[in-house]
């Protein structure tokens, strides 16, 4: 929520687009509403990723790893602008050119969403946002397959970018 103003949300059908309808995200969190939501997979120029835990205080997910900044597309809203704002507002990454990775659907007990992926290359400072970020750091893509393995990632993240990590150099 910004101020006493609640975030909108726009509901996205099957096909991966908007439906026309427009809830505040509480009720869209509440009902566990088809919506869409951003992933940027932030690397550095010699190729690690920036892993980071959530806070305890997230409503889907807390103190949860995660391997990619992002979140919920509010209504009306591009989902590269979108993911441009969240990594600014996440991890204060900005002034980067953000590539393409895809698009995938997600659905669990705790949301349901449509998702943009993107990727960028960010040198520059890492600026937690304290209500969303515990701790980061850079790894590398070896070490970010290890932690897989043994901490508690954010199963969307996995779901929708796990093949890009498998695949990924």
């Amino acid at each position: 929520m910004t101020g006493s103003v609640e975030e909108q949300v726009a509901l996205y059908g099957d096909d991966g687009r908007p439906t026309g309808e427009v809830v505040p995200r509480s009720v869209m969190r509440a009902r566990n509403l088809r919506h869409a939501a951003t992933l940027v997979v932030v690397r550095n120029s010699v190729g690690e990723v920036y892993v980071h835990r959530r806070t305890d205080t997230k409503d889907v997910f807390p103190g949860r790893y995660d391997f990619a900044a992002g979140g919920v597309l509010q209504a009306g809203e591009d989902p590269y602008d979108s993911a441009v704002r969240e990594a600014a507002e996440e991890l204060g990454v900005s002034g980067v050119e953000l590539a393409v990775i895809g698009e995938d659907d997600y659905a669990d007990a705790h949301t349901a969403y449509h998702a943009f992926a993107y990727t960028c290359v960010y040198d520059g400072p890492i600026t937690w946002q304290p209500e969303e970020v515990a701790w980061g750091a850079w790894v590398s893509l070896e070490r970010l397959r290890e932690m897989l393995a043994t901490e508690a990632f954010v199963p969307d993240t996995v779901a929708v970018l796990g093949e890009w990590l498998r695949q990924a150099a």
